[in-house]
């Protein structure tokens, strides 16, 4: 729940993210390519299993990205309950 007292400047780690999913992305795609030449089927589907896991995160990520930044209410907007100020 919103509460209001986050910084106005906090930032999404999304870069971050993309970053460490295309690193991730490279190394199953490799891990899958060297197991399947050496013969070694089972870590070939289990590399692969994680490529396409990475690949739809990254996919989910970029989304996010392109999407841009949303609009986050204050907390006097409903269904949020204000902070108590006993001031």
């Amino acid at each position: 729940m919103r509460t209001g007292s986050e910084p106005r400047t906090a930032r999404s780690a999304l870069r971050a993210r993309f970053w460490l999913s295309l690193w991730g992305l490279l190394w199953a795609l490799f891990g899958t390519v060297a197991f399947l030449i050496t013969g070694r089927t089972g870590w070939a589907i289990a590399c692969g299993v994680l490529l396409v896991i990475v690949t739809i995160d990254l996919a989910v990520v970029l989304r996010h990205i392109r999407q841009g930044p949303h609009y986050q209410p204050g907390p006097d907007i409903p269904p949020y309950r204000p902070p108590d100020d006993h001031a």
